[in-house]
């Protein structure tokens, strides 16, 4: 059965969950919609919902560095209480989360965040690349939807594999972790240096680098 917009956003509407993760459900549910839902609310993400729109003000900001002094990474990671704030595990998880951003270097937390101009730049791009591949004008605009899709997965944060098991997005890490510590924990903002970022200079695969630390 194909998964429409409507179907996405019908479940959404009543779980509240975000759209790829209703999109999934109905996925794995045949497109059954009440299957979808009994699907979210075993994974928790329906309770999990629940709590999005409370107020997260504490929290930590974490620090990661990586490869002596060649990347930096400072995030922010929210969550409703000072109590869960100063626990091992919710800092453990905004660790993580910094070292993601330093391995795989998003652009933004989320698609909501990603400037427009960039977004249509890169359409203006994958369409010329269409055109070139000579693909027909009337398939060209569905090409571009599902390319800028892959677009947004790789640049927005919570849209990425989670590095330490790519079974897994970043967006569902943060929600096991709101199900077990029974608050909203919400990614604010982050930022990420890069040394010599913008100076020509030879290619290193710093992303490579970050994994090959994890994994030792």
């Amino acid at each position: 059965m194909e998964i429409t917009a409507a179907l996405v956003k019908e479940l959404r509407e009543r779980t509240g969950v975000g759209m790829m993760d209703c999109k999934k459900a109905l996925q794995a549910a045949g497109g059954d919609i009440e299957k979808a839902i009994d699907e979210l609310r075993t994974r928790g993400l329906a309770k999990a919902a629940k709590k999005a729109g409370r107020i997260a003000s504490e929290g930590t900001v974490i620090s990661y560095i990586h490869g002596a002094g060649r990347i930096g990474v400072l995030v922010e990671v929210n969550c409703e209480t000072d109590f869960v704030a100063k626990t091992d595990e919710f800092r453990a998880l905004a660790y993580d989360i910094a070292m993601q951003i330093a391995a795989s270097n998003p652009l933004v937390v989320s698609r909501e965040e990603m400037p427009e101009d960039i977004v249509k730049r890169e359409k203006e791009v994958l369409k010329a690349q269409a055109l070139e591949e000579g693909k027909p004008e009337k398939i060209i605009e569905k090409m571009i939807e599902g390319r800028i899709d892959k677009f947004y997965k790789e640049n927005c944060l919570l849209e990425q594999p989670f590095i330490k098991d790519n079974d897994k997005t970043v967006h569902e890490l943060v929600l096991e972790h709101v199900v077990k510590m029974g608050e909203n924990i919400h990614v604010r903002r982050f930022v990420r240096y890069e040394l010599g970022e913008g100076i020509e200079k030879a290619e290193v695969d710093f992303a490579a680098e970050v994994m090959a630390q994890i994994n030792n």
